[in-house]
């Protein structure tokens, strides 16, 4: 798939729009990859709180899209 807006593709794309402009869900995903590491933080929120969810254009929350979400959230 082509990337898109400089993602994976759109999928990618979307769920790191929602993660990082949702205030909410930003501070759960900074303050879970500051305790537990990008990836294993990442792996956390997906687990406990969007498995099964999607963002609100219906593209699904992935494990993967979460992890490319939060790659530099602590930068």
């Amino acid at each position: 798939m082509a990337k898109y807006n400089g993602h994976r593709n759109y999928n990618a794309w979307n769920v790191s729009l929602w993660i990082n402009n949702d205030e909410g869900m930003y501070r759960k995903a900074r303050a879970l990859c500051a305790v537990h590491g990008i990836r294993k933080g990442a792996d956390i929120l997906f687990d406990r709180y969007l498995t099964g969810c999607e963002t609100g254009d219906g593209v699904p929350f992935t494990r993967t899209n979460v992890r490319l979400a939060v790659r530099g959230i602590l930068d």
